[in-house]
């Protein structure tokens, strides 16, 4: 697993992509966070494509951790999945 400070650089728009096509471009974009309503976006009505391409220029509308395992992800706190990739792990 690879650890990247979005503050000191963004993620990329083929990054972005892999956790946009899992899970859908509005999943990867954090609606309830200060940095969503401080932009203004809830009265924008931004489509989520639109929303994402934002993302890449301001990190801090991204859902976090953004968890990346070779070709699993995961959006948001999901301990259990990352267990079950560990797990999968030792009996490989």
């Amino acid at each position: 697993m690879h650890f990247a400070n979005l503050d000191e650089r963004p993620a990329s728009k083929g990054e972005l992509r892999r956790f946009a096509d899992r899970f859908g471009p509005a999943a990867v974009v954090d609606k309830e966070g200060k940095t969503y309503k401080a932009m203004g976006l809830r009265v924008a009505l931004d489509s989520p494509q639109r929303l994402l391409e934002r993302a890449l220029t301001e990190p801090r509308l991204l859902r976090t951790p953004l968890v990346r395992n070779g070709g699993k992800v995961t959006i948001g706190h999901t301990p259990d999945d990352w267990q079950s990739w560990i797990d999968a792990e030792k009996k490989a």
